[in-house]
């Protein structure tokens, strides 16, 4: 991959300085290190629980799980690309990044944040159907629709960052470039460049609006028309229990949203950088930490299956 420095030769290949959050002082550079890994094991402890107890029980072999799982495997991904860099940068000091890694982290990252956005869609859809048209439930999400709506998520989510990351690595930079951030984020990246970012920014925009509103405007939609069918249930046990059904989802897709609320007011507010930055970062880890805590604490049948889990393993133990 050949790459442009700002006096214009290709000879060189730029290499990325990750500056980090740059008025934390080194003395806490050790406890944020231990706080992002204590984060980044309960990601992984917590998503992983929900993909065995899925796997393993037959009970939750249902469309709304098998989506989970997917959103399960998403937030250990998700997390992966960012934070093992991060523990390495408050530990080691290992600021630097190669200009291919940088740009590589910048396209997962991207590509994971829009594939949480597609599948929280593909759960409201799956929960509208649940709802909305329980007789035609059997029909609609047959296991190679649900295949289908995933691959689509998946699909769409790593195709749709190809333009930005093109684009990105065209751009001209120094021979060290200073990206003011924990990782390779899209708007660092064009801030740190020597080119014209108007195109770039105008791109992000684009890109964030797709992603953010249009995924939360179907959601929407999907939850206005079950709002709509469980009114119209005339009994207050069938209403409890419909509503039941979506708390979990409602509940991620509040956090998720939540979080890119707070990551744009860091941005868009007259604030520090380091208050941007902080945004982005518990953007990148605030929804992949509650999503296993929602569905454990609120889904009565993923919580059977991860305590069954921890019986069988105990009796095995002490057997």
């Amino acid at each position: 991959m050949e790459a442009t420095t700002c006096n214009g030769s290709v000879d060189s290949t730029p290499v990325f300085y990750l500056v980090g959050i740059p008025s934390l002082p080194e003395f806490f550079f050790l406890p944020m290190f231990f706080i992002f890994l204590l984060f980044y094991l309960l990601i992984l402890t917590g998503n992983a629980l929900i993909l065995v107890a899925v796997v393993a029980e037959p009970i939750l072999h249902k469309p709304m799980y098998f989506f989970l799982i997917n959103l399960s495997a998403l937030d250990i991904l998700f997390t992966t690309t960012t934070i093992p860099k991060m523990l390495s940068l408050f530990l080691l000091r290992d600021h630097f990044l190669s200009f291919p890694s940088c740009l590589l982290q910048m396209y997962l990252f991207q590509s994971f944040t829009c594939s949480e956005a597609f599948l929280l869609v593909v759960m409201a859809y799956d929960r509208y159907v649940a709802i909305c048209r329980p007789l035609h439930y059997p029909v609609y999400m047959t296991p190679q629709t649900n295949a289908a709506l995933a691959a689509s998520a998946w699909l769409t989510a790593l195709l749709l960052p190809v333009p930005a990351v093109v684009k990105t690595s065209q751009m001209a930079y120094n021979n060290i470039a200073y990206i003011y951030h924990c990782f390779c984020d899209h708007f660092a990246l064009v801030q740190a460049s020597c080119s014209d970012t108007t195109p770039q920014t105008l791109m992000g925009f684009c890109i964030a609006m797709v992603v953010s509103f249009l995924p939360l405007l179907l959601v929407l939609l999907s939850y206005v028309h079950i709002l709509a069918s469980v009114l119209r249930i005339r009994s207050r046990e069938g209403r409890s229990k419909a509503f039941s059904t979506c708390s979990s989802h409602l509940l991620v897709v509040g956090t998720y949203y939540s979080s890119i609320a707070v990551a744009y007011v860091a941005y868009r507010a007259n604030l520090p950088l380091d208050f941007h930055i902080m945004g982005n970062v518990a953007y990148a880890i605030l929804t992949p930490i509650l999503n296993p805590l929602i569905y454990t604490l609120r889904n009565k049948d993923v919580k059977a299956a991860i305590m069954k889990i921890a019986y069988l393993k105990n009796q095995a133990g002490t057997g």
